[in-house]
C-alpha cells in the first residue's frame, strides 16, 4: 500500500506541472569538424535570386550577404573554415540546411544498446540478433516478464553466439514501465552514447553508421532514425506489401514514421519531437534521462528538456528502423487514444511548447473566414496581411511578390491547422455544432473528405512498397483523428486543465534579421 501511495502522489506532483529530472548543461562545445558539408532543405524558398531565404524551424526569413550567398549556390557547401564554420552553424540550429553524414564519427565501441522488455522473449531475440558486432555492451531490461528464466537464456545465447559485447541483463521484479526500464539500462552504461530500442522494433542493416555520424558534431545530443513498418518476417529482406487496410494505412501514416526528410528536432516545427521506439543519445546531455513517472511522452518530454538545455537534436530518415506496428482495430484505436493523454501532463509541465494550433491572428481570421464559408473575408484579410508585410521588406527587388508568397504559404499552412483541428483536436466541438446546425454538418463533412483525401496524396507514397486505398485510408485516419483527440480531452478533463487545448500564436515574425547572416 505503501508503494501504491507513494506513485500515486508522485503522480499527482508531476499533473501539477513539477519539474522533471535534470538533463545536461548545455553542449561545452559547439565547433563543427572541418570537412563537415551542409545541404539546403527542400523547403526553403529562395527569394531575390537566393540572397534572402525563406524556411527552417521555426520558419524565418535570412537574408545572405555576398559570401554566404555564393557558399549556397550550388545548393550546399562544406566547412572549411572559420566563416563557412560560423554559417554552418547558424543554419544548421535554424533548421535551413541539414548535414549530410558521411560516416565520420564515432564507432559502434562507443554506443551501448538499452532494450526495455517485458515479455517479448522472440522479439529480443529477433532484435539482438539484428545488432552490429563490437557494440561498446548490451543492456536488456526486463521490467517484469512472467518468464525471466526464459528471456536471461535467450539473450546470453544470443550474446555468445552473434555479438562480441558484453551482453547484461537487469531485471525489475515488478512492472514500472518503459521510462524506468530505460533508465537503468542507461544508469548501467559506461560508453559515451546509448542507443534505446524497444524491443518490438527490427533494425535495418546500416541503421547505426548515420545516427554516428551527426554524433561528430559535439552540440548534437539526440539523433533518431526514420521508424517504418516492419514486412511479414517470411520475406524481410524483399519487403512485401504489409497486409489489410489498416496495416497499409501505418505503413504510410503511423504517429512514429517522420517522414523522409532530415530534420532538426525542434518545439512547435514540422518536428517537434522524435518517438523513443529508436533513439541514440549522448549520455553526457541526457542526465538521469527520461522521467520514470510518465509513462505517455516521455519522449516528448525529455525532446523538450533537451531543446531548454541547448543540446541540437536530430532527425535522420537515412537510417531506418522497423516497427511492429499494432493492426488489430481495437488495440491500434486504443494506442492511439493513449498518446493523445499525454498532452495535458506536457502542456502542464512545458506551457506553450506543445499547443494543437499555432496561429496569428491574421491566419486565424483567414481560418475562420474559410470556415464561416466567406471567401471573400478571408481574401481581403490576405490582401491586408500582403500590404502590411511589404513595408517590412526594405532591400527586396520586388517586395510585392515576396510578400505575396509568404502570406501565400501562410494561408495555406493555417488552411492545414484548421482542418487538423476540426477533425482531430477539436472534433468534440465540431460534433457539437454539427447537432445544433445543419450549415456546421456541411462544412465538418467537407472538411473531413477533403482533408482525408489530400492527407491520402500527400502519404500515399511513402513506403514504395504499400499502396493504400484511398476509401481505407480516409477512414482509418478519421477514426485516427478520433481516437487521438478522445484522449486529448480525456487528458485534460483527468488533469483538470485546458491547457492543451488552447491555440497559440506564433512566438516571433518572419522578418529578415536586423544583420546579414555572417559568411
Amino acid at each position: 500500500m505503501g508503494e501504491v501511495t507513494q506513485r500515486t502522489a508522485a503522480a499527482d506532483h508531476r499533473r501539477r506541472g513539477a519539474p522533471a529530472p535534470a538533463v545536461g548543461s548545455g553542449p561545452a562545445d559547439t565547433v563543427l569538424p572541418a570537412g563537415w558539408r551542409v545541404v539546403v532543405d527542400r523547403r526553403v524558398v529562395a527569394l531575390d535570386g537566393g540572397r534572402v531565404l525563406l524556411g527552417g524551424a521555426p520558419p524565418r526569413m535570412l537574408r545572405l550577404a555576398p559570401a554566404g550567398w555564393a557558399l549556397l549556390a550550388g545548393g550546399g557547401f562544406t566547412v572549411t573554415d572559420a566563416t563557412s564554420r560560423a554559417l554552418a552553424r547558424r543554419l544548421l540550429d535554424g533548421g535551413v540546411v541539414h548535414p549530410v553524414p558521411d560516416g565520420a564519427g564515432p564507432g559502434p565501441g562507443d554506443v551501448t544498446v538499452v532494450v526495455p522488455v517485458k515479455d517479448r522473449t522472440d522479439s529480443v531475440a529477433r532484435l539482438l540478433a539484428a545488432l552490429p558486432p563490437a557494440l561498446g555492451g548490451v543492456v536488456v531490461v526486463d521490467d517484469g516478464s512472467a518468464d525471466p528464466g526464459a528471456l536471461r537464456t535467450a539473450v546470453h545465447d544470443l550474446g555468445a553466439q552473434a555479438l562480441r559485447a558484453e551482453v547484461r541483463v537487469l531485471r525489475h521484479e515488478r512492472p514500472r514501465g518503459p521510462a524506468a526500464a530505460r533508465n537503468a539500462g542507461l544508469a548501467a552504461a559506461t560508453t559515451p552514447l546509448v542507443a534505446f530500442l524497444d524491443s518490438d522494433v527490427l533494425p535495418t542493416p546500416g541503421w547505426l553508421d548515420p545516427l554516428l555520424a551527426h554524433m561528430a558534431d559535439p552540440a548534437v545530443g539526440l539523433v533518431a532514425p526514420r521508424i517504418v513498418a516492419l514486412a511479414p518476417p517470411e520475406g524481410w529482406a524483399a519487403q512485401p506489401p504489409v497486409r489489410g487496410w489498416l496495416g497499409r494505412y501505418e505503413a504510410v501514416r503511423s504517429s512514429l514514421d517522420l517522414g523522409p526528410d532530415p530534420a532538426a528536432v525542434v518545439p512547435r516545427t514540422r518536428v517537434a519531437y522524435v518517438p523513443s521506439a529508436a533513439l541514440l543519445v549522448r549520455r553526457g546531455a541526457v542526465g538521469a534521462g527520461f522521467d520514470d513517472d510518465m509513462h505517455v511522452a516521455e519522449d516528448v518530454d525529455l525532446v523538450l528538456r533537451l531543446h531548454g538545455a541547448g543540446w541540437r537534436m536530430r532527425y535522420e530518415p537515412s537510417s531506418r528502423v522497423a516497427h511492429d506496428h499494432r493492426t488489430d482495430l481495437r488495440a491500434w484505436w486504443l494506442r492511439k487514444a493513449y498518446y493523445g493523454t499525454g498532452a495535458a501532463p506536457l502542456a502542464l509541465r512545458h506551457r506553450g511548447a506543445v499547443p494543437p494550433v499555432v496561429l496569428s491572428p491574421w491566419a486565424a481570421a483567414v481560418s475562420g473566414a474559410l470556415l464561416a464559408r466567406r471567401p471573400l473575408a478571408a481574401l481581403g484579410v490576405t490582401a491586408w496581411a500582403v500590404l502590411r508585410l511589404v513595408p517590412q521588406l526594405p532591400g527586396l527587388s520586388r517586395p510585392w511578390l515576396a510578400a505575396i508568397r509568404i502570406i501565400g504559404l501562410g494561408v495555406a499552412g493555417a488552411t492545414a491547422q484548421t482542418a487538423d483541428a476540426v477533425t482531430r483536436h477539436y472534433w468534440p466541438i465540431s460534433a457539437l455544432a454539427c447537432v445544433v446546425s445543419a450549415r456546421a454538418r456541411g462544412t465538418v463533412a467537407a472538411v473531413a473528405v477533403a482533408e482525408g483525401v489530400v492527407d491520402w496524396l500527400r502519404h500515399r507514397d511513402r513506403d514504395p512498397s504499400v499502396r493504400p486505398g484511398l476509401l481505407g485510408h480516409v477512414v482509418a485516419h478519421r477514426l485516427d483523428d478520433l481516437a487521438y483527440g478522445a484522449g486529448l480531452w480525456w487528458g485534460a478533463l483527468r488533469h483538470r486543465t485546458l491547457e492543451p487545448l488552447r491555440p497559440q500564436g506564433p512566438r516571433s515574425v518572419p522578418a529578415p534579421p536586423s544583420a546579414p547572416v555572417p559568411a
